[in-house]
């Protein structure tokens, strides 16, 4: 996979209450593009982060309707990556740049 595309499928990790509890059982969740693949996300993950990933699930969430001054508006949706790791890997994705 080219360095650009890598870079482009993987957007951010996220980070939440589930996240973290996910981390303790060697699984992070990352933001990523909406045309990625399984196949994507985990050359991705590997090279980026030099790991060994296991397993991938993707899910895609639908924006919320919210309403701005009497108007009824949608929020984007995201696509997250699930990726499970080696026993004996990890990322540090609280790590500050």
């Amino acid at each position: 996979m080219s360095t650009e595309r890598t870079l482009n499928t993987l957007r951010a990790p996220h980070i939440s209450e589930k996240a973290a509890r996910l981390a303790e059982h060697n699984q992070y969740v990352f933001i990523v593009a909406p045309e990625a693949t399984k196949a994507d996300v985990a050359v991705a993950v590997e090279e980026l982060f030099d790991v060994k990933v296991v397993d991938v699930n993707l899910v895609n969430t639908k924006g919320k309707v919210k309403s701005f001054r009497f108007r009824t508006g949608n929020r984007q949706g995201k696509r997250k990556a699930y990726v499970r790791l080696a026993d004996g890997h990890t990322i540090d994705v609280s790590a500050k740049a």
